[in-house]
């Protein structure tokens, strides 16, 4: 392997192993009472002034934006990193970081069915493969959850996160043409500014300031998350996909759902059964499949 192909495959590992752990410093936080506005507005407020400086000298680089790629950037800012973030965290009160992770992961073949049905793609032997055991693991998934869990809470949090899923499979259509006009370092912090705005300007209309008075432990587990699970992947994906391409720095990214479930049963404690290690594998052997050129 050529030292700057080596070079990306760290980085796109370092980026699924820090969206990994984003289900599990949630998941650490929330015993501490913390809602789901205020612990995403930690997130993004920790991380803002990278984002920032970022997005600042990127501007000052960069051509001017035009009154549409604006509204284009608004629109992907509010499906990204708010929307699917608050319906992600949300679905997490519900459902183990392992079930979170799966759904979560299923992006890819959403993308198709935008595709298909939205824009006029036609649907592929292969993808339709794909998208059968995708879904098939996720059923795996759930049966597992069920049988440690409540029904209403298993199918609420799951529903929730599915959403989480189709809006980010949205942002990922749509941000396509947009990384082109404006480069992948650009457009993900001017994206990040947007949904931190965003965040922070929903967490002033639900809650007083005063709920940002929390206990030590969360802000450790916000600034945990900021760093870990925001900064550093969103920028180690985008530099990944620079050196080795989207489709193998996603194919890299595959070891996310593992990682999640191992991190879950390790740290939270969560349950491993057969059906979430099929449920797991179903999804990867799916992704793997539509990835592939």
């Amino acid at each position: 392997m050529q030292p700057s192909n080596a070079y990306g495959t760290g980085l796109a590992l370092i980026a699924a192993l820090g969206f990994s752990l984003k289900a599990i410093f949630v998941k650490l936080a929330y015993p501490y009472g913390i809602d789901a506005i205020t612990l995403l507005a930690l997130r993004l407020g920790f991380a803002l002034p990278v984002f920032l400086w970022v997005g600042l000298s990127s501007q000052k680089a960069g051509d001017s934006l035009s009154r549409e790629d604006w509204g284009k950037l608004l629109l992907l800012a509010f499906c990204g990193y708010y929307g699917s973030s608050l319906l992600d965290f949300w679905g997490l009160e519900y459902i183990s970081a392992g079930l979170e992770r799966l759904i979560l992961f299923t992006y890819p073949t959403l993308t198709i069915l935008i595709g298909v049905l939205f824009q006029g793609k036609p649907l592929t032997r292969r993808e339709g493969i794909a998208v059968a055991l995708c879904y098939t693991g996720i059923g795996f998934a759930f049966v597992h959850d069920l049988n440690f869990g409540d029904t209403r809470s298993v199918v609420i949090g799951g529903a929730l996160v599915f959403g989480s899923s189709i809006l980010y499979a949205v942002y990922l259509s749509g941000s396509g043409p947009m990384i082109t006009r404006l480069g992948a370092m650009r457009f993900s912090a001017l994206a990040m500014l947007m949904s931190s705005a965003m965040t922070l300007l929903h967490f002033m209309a639900a809650q007083p300031f005063s709920a940002f008075i929390q206990p030590l432990p969360v802000y450790g587990w916000g600034l945990a998350m900021a760093l870990f699970s925001t900064i550093v992947p969103v920028f180690a994906q985008s530099a990944a996909i620079r050196r080795i391409g989207a489709g193998r720095a996603s194919l890299y990214g595959m070891v996310g759902p593992i990682l999640t479930i191992g991190f879950g049963w390790w740290l939270l404690g969560e349950h491993i059964s057969a059906a979430q290690t099929a449920g797991a594998v179903f999804v990867v052997v799916g992704i793997l499949i539509v990835s592939r050129k």
